[in-house]
């Protein structure tokens, strides 16, 4: 494989056995580009990090970080990344500063006017006890240990587990700052709107397998809302059906429920002129938009 991305695959797959895993990932995220990886729970985004990482062996195939091998070159790999793992590690009874200087320490140094600078953004105290922090707060410090030695790649798994709004901005804030500055970022969720605050692109993995790539401009074609609304006079019914976008149109007495991809403009524009007195939307799961958007994959023949 050449050297032309900062992450790169080839076939890589890790199977568990019973469908569960990751098969033949074939990927590749460009230096500086913020990458989104989107999925639900347990279609196989921690996996693929994990394999990233070194920190599990795929069965076939390959991934590469800046050339270098994932399996083979692991700890060089590690020294090009800041890393935040799906799950909490348990520092103990180590305050925040000591897990600081140590991790620190095993990475060159510390700039301490850097780490003052995101522990006043992320408004984390280094003075707790790692056992002591909430789950937030644990969060936050994996946060500043990623952005601490300013790394060209930053692999993120659901960074924003537990973070509140405030927080969550400040993050997407830093991200930005980061690819600004040509830091590359892979970044997983199981959260559409929230890979749309920093993403360049996003991956959509399903079940193990990589379905999709799309552009941010192309997000439309996956994203959906339930729609509820609430009618005083006649129904324009078969206007609303005949929309762009529209589908699963139910009706219950004088309310209207169905689901809208993409703009809202054709479902508003056939409500013109009717007497709607409320009006409700709201984005499901990803998982749920999976179940929608996947409902209606080809199956395979059954043999008789």
């Amino acid at each position: 494989m050449k050297v032309t991305s900062a992450i790169r695959t080839e076939k890589l797959t890790k199977d568990y056995g019973s469908g569960r895993g990751l098969f033949d990932l074939d990927l590749e995220v460009a230096e500086g580009e913020v990458f989104g990886y989107l999925g639900p729970n347990g279609a196989g985004k921690s996996t693929t990090i994990r394999l990233l990482m070194g920190l599990i062996h795929p069965n076939r195939g390959a991934a590469e970080i800046f050339g270098l091998d994932c399996r083979r070159q692991a700890v060089e790999v590690k020294r090009q990344l800041g890393y935040v793992p799906g799950e909490h590690p348990d520092f103990g009874g180590l305050r925040g500063r000591e897990v600081v200087a140590y991790l620190g320490a095993m990475g060159g140094g510390v700039d301490q006017a850097w780490v003052k600078t995101l522990c006043e953004r992320l408004k984390l105290d280094l003075s707790q006890r790692f056992r002591d922090y909430s789950s937030g707060n644990k969060q936050k410090l994996l946060l500043v240990l990623a952005f601490l030695h300013k790394p060209p790649l930053l692999i993120l798994d659901e960074p924003t587990s537990g973070l509140d709004p405030l927080n969550q901005q400040e993050f997407y804030t830093m991200v930005r700052e980061a690819r600004d500055q040509g830091t590359t970022v892979f970044l997983s969720s199981h959260i559409l709107s929230e890979v749309e605050h920093v993403c360049d692109r996003v991956g959509i993995i399903r079940a193990g397998s990589l379905v999709r790539v799309a552009s941010l401009a192309e997000l439309h074609d996956i994203r959906l809302h339930r729609v509820e609304i609430e009618f005083a006079g006649e129904l324009p019914l078969d206007r609303i059906r005949a929309a762009e976008g529209v589908s699963d149109v139910t009706i219950e007495d004088h309310s209207l429920r169905c689901i809208v991809r993409g703009s809202f403009a054709p479902l508003l524009a056939v409500l013109a002129g009717a007497q709607v007195v409320n009006l409700s939307s709201h984005e499901p799961t990803l998982e749920e938009t999976f179940l929608e958007y996947y409902a209606a994959e080809p199956k395979e023949p059954v043999a008789c």
